[in-house]
């Protein structure tokens, strides 16, 4: 069950790595305030109303309609700073950074005691067994 946390957990850390760093765009064709088609690959198919708006009239030749349809494009851009590098970081940041390891990878170092404490006293001497006595057993 471990292994299989551990298993998913990878492949969704990839899957985040993935698509925050991939840059996509989607392309869309609106007539009027309807979505006609979208595309993430290729450009959109247009619905034709194009060619038509392009004329101009007969009474106003100088002026043309106002087009109903439109295309918008939303670019996602993927972020390219994935390594921080060492020298990026400023004078105090090293030194804190440095001093911070070696505080940390010395709590780890084993010290040995090579003192006895009670090396030179000897235990007490039992006369009797009290516990005996008053049949007081600890279980």
């Amino acid at each position: 069950m471990r292994q299989f946390i551990h298993k998913s957990m990878a492949v969704f850390m990839a899957a985040v790595v993935l698509m925050t760093t991939m840059s996509f765009t989607v392309d869309m064709h609106y007539c009027g305030e309807t979505l006609v088609d979208f595309s993430f690959i290729q450009q959109v198919e247009t619905c034709g109303m194009e060619k038509n708006q392009t004329a101009t009239t007969c009474e106003n030749p100088m002026f043309s309609k106002k087009p109903c349809c439109t295309d918008k494009q939303v670019f996602k851009q993927g972020s390219d700073d994935l390594k921080v590098s060492f020298d990026l970081l400023t004078f105090e940041r090293q030194v804190f950074v440095v001093s911070f390891t070696y505080t940390f990878i010395s709590l780890f170092e084993a010290t040995e005691s090579k003192e006895i404490p009670l090396f030179d006293y000897e235990p007490p001497y039992v006369k009797l067994d009290v516990q005996v006595l008053h049949q007081t057993y600890l279980i």
